[in-house]
């Protein structure tokens, strides 16, 4: 696994909390907020982070701008929400061999409001310290991937996705 490099948290808050919504404008195809797609369908848009601290990192999101989990989607959507966050889950540990999908909602009204789900696969023999909520913080540095990397990486993950929607047919 590449080493981490420090991260301007302070500049990506203020960044991402002056910007329209990165993810209505991945949605809406704006180069501006280009990031490597997994999936998409009517409702729904994964794709890897930006700014990933473990490889494979990916986020789940509704495509409609929807902020509050309990009022703004119903329990259907949410489950088909869901269902995609566990096959993505299925897709993630075997592309990495991963020991555990971590899998968090993140985000406030005061900036990336809109409802999205990190999907991020642990390596197996991280050291327990590296574990978990020091894993997925940006504050502990995020991978430098080159974009050559990130595309590749979209692909196998793609793969590995659409493999689990056929066997659950």
């Amino acid at each position: 696994m590449s080493d981490r490099q420090p991260f301007d948290l302070k500049a990506y808050v203020q960044d991402i909390a002056a910007r329209p919504c990165f993810i209505c404008g991945l949605a809406r195809n704006d180069p501006a907020f280009f990031h490597h797609r997994i999936f998409e369908d009517d409702e729904t848009i994964i794709f890897l982070s930006k700014y990933p601290t473990l490889p494979g990192y990916c986020l789940v999101c509704p495509k409609e701008h929807l902020e509050d989990l309990a009022q703004d989607i119903s329990t259907d959507e949410y489950l088909r929400l869901q269902e995609k966050v566990h096959l993505l889950s299925r897709a993630l540990k075997s592309t990495f061999d991963a020991e555990r999908i971590y899998v968090l909602s993140l985000g406030s009204q005061q900036a990336n409001s809109h409802v999205h789900f990190h999907v991020v696969p642990l390596p197996s023999g991280m050291p327990l310290e590296e574990q978990q909520y020091h894993a997925l913080m940006a504050e502990h540095g995020i991978l430098q991937i080159p974009d050559d990397e990130m595309a590749e990486m979209a692909r196998r993950v793609t793969a590995a996705y659409h493999s689990e929607i056929a066997d659950r047919c």
